[in-house]
């Protein structure tokens, strides 16, 4: 926990101290071994982030003394269109978009995604909420990724797609059999709108790629190799991001 998530619930009415409880009192306690006067790294969701200090400890609560006045870290505008994972990576892949900065991902259907996982318990809202708050405590963020699931392929594609990621948002496809690496696509500026669609393990079959070449996502490839979707996400969102900044240099 490089970030102690606050919630509104855990503020007082003047909003000048926060009580914290169960997971993150412990974690206080028992990780950073807070005495009374140490001062936290601490954030409220969907707020700012600052300092809270250990006004006091027991074995049940901790209680803060606030100083909030710092942004969140911006984030990099690389929103995610992702074939649905497998539920026991899904929890991985959560965590590493929220801490990564992403701020929407859509969750989709694909040929090669097993019906079933649409039933997991892990496509709870609450359960979701609770990987993205864990990222969000790792990546040292406050702002809440925007998840959706989308059921069905191609009526999300020709029927909602465009309204999202209008024409003029660099879209991206990674494709293992793609002709060009990513330098030979258009990125977009660091922190500026960009879409990157990422298949199941195996790929996009040629008719779900093919949908989306139509509507502008250009296919590229990082070579040979086939990744695992829970190691794929951060690899290609930290491979799009040096290179949006290697393009703006």
């Amino acid at each position: 926990m490089n970030l102690i998530l606050l919630l509104d619930q855990d503020l007082a009415p003047d909003g000048k101290t926060a009580r914290l409880e169960g997971r993150r009192a412990k974690h206080v306690r028992e990780v950073h071994r807070a005495q009374v006067g140490d001062s936290l790294s601490v954030g409220l969701l969907g707020g700012k982030m600052g300092t809270g200090k250990v006004v006091s400890a027991d074995r049940d609560q901790v209680l803060l003394e606030l100083a909030l006045g710092q942004p969140p870290p911006a984030p990099p505008g690389i929103d995610l269109l992702l074939a649905m994972p497998r539920p026991k990576i899904l929890r991985k892949v959560l965590q590493a978009i929220s801490s990564a900065g992403v701020k929407r991902v859509v969750l989709l259907n694909s040929y090669r995604v097993e019906k079933s996982y649409f039933d997991s318990p892990l496509l709870e809202p609450e359960a979701i909420r609770e990987e993205l708050l864990l990222g969000l405590e790792q990546g040292r963020d406050t702002a809440l990724p925007q998840v959706e699931i989308r059921r069905l392929f191609k009526p999300f594609v020709e029927d909602e797609l465009a309204s999202i990621w209008p024409a003029e948002v660099p879209k991206l496809l990674a494709h293992p059999t793609a002709p060009q690496g990513l330098e030979g696509c258009r990125a977009g500026e660091p922190g500026s709108p960009a879409v990157l669609a990422i298949g199941p393990e195996g790929g996009w079959i040629p008719y779900e790629a093919k949908m989306l070449e139509e509507r502008g996502f250009a296919p590229f490839s990082l070579g040979p190799r086939i990744l695992r979707v829970d190691v794929a996400v951060p690899f290609l969102l930290g491979q799009l991001e040096l290179w949006r900044r290697v393009g703006a240099a």
